[in-house]
């Protein structure tokens, strides 16, 4: 009992997500059942234990405690396109397409509460005009999402008429705006109409950058 309760607590905390996050994840109707697990309470059964073993990529043996993966880190492949996306000028991509993506696996660790999603793609960025948070050469993490959906803020990838590009995102009335963060300050916004041929990819919800 007291394996399972700190392995479902360390599996999700490996995830970031809340004890109501993860109730929704097993179906349950509210957070307490989760909490009633992590407390020793009860113990999840049958279908909870495969839902949690297929969610964490883990055996169900690991989550009762008969299997110990202490120290295994657990990985997900998610589609990557092998191309970089441009962070300055808009720059055409051939690459985003579904019969050339590849494959690449990344620790859930790093990943975090996105680990697992099989919607989102991985690309890398290259140019300087994110190199304030992102520099050249950093992997991105690229989430499908509704325009309408999107915030202020919000770190984007875009395209016009295929040229892409990767920005803050900041919508006016009357025009998209799409600004950089770079300490080159050639960089400026970019303005569109809001009749023109932009699309969004999608968000940025988590980028690796390489240190040295």
């Amino acid at each position: 009992m007291e394996e399972i309760k700190n392995n479902i607590k360390k599996l999700r905390l490996s995830r970031g997500l809340t004890q109501t996050q993860l109730s929704e994840v097993v179906g349950a109707k509210t957070y307490t059942t989760v909490s009633k697990w992590e407390s020793g309470e009860n113990t999840p059964h049958g279908k909870d234990l495969i839902v949690l073993s297929k969610f964490f990529n883990v055996s169900v043996d690991y989550i009762l405690g008969i299997e110990n993966q202490a120290n295994k880190e657990t990985y997900y492949e998610y589609n990557c396109f092998p191309t970089a996306i441009s962070a300055g000028l808009p720059i055409n991509v051939d690459g985003i397409t579904n019969d050339q993506v590849e494959k690449i696996s990344i620790s859930d660790n790093i990943m975090g509460k996105w680990a697992g999603n099989k919607n989102i793609f991985i690309t890398k960025i290259c140019g300087d005009s994110m190199d304030k948070i992102m520099p050249d050469g950093s992997l991105i993490a690229v989430k499908p999402i509704a325009q309408n959906e999107l915030k202020d803020g919000d770190i984007v990838v875009f395209s016009d008429n295929h040229e892409y590009s990767v920005k803050y995102y900041h919508k006016h009335p009357d025009k998209l705006v799409f600004k950089p963060k770079s300490y080159n300050k050639e960089h400026h916004d970019q303005p569109y109409r809001l009749d023109e041929n932009i699309r969004i990819h999608g968000k940025v919800v988590l980028y690796i950058v390489n240190m040295d």
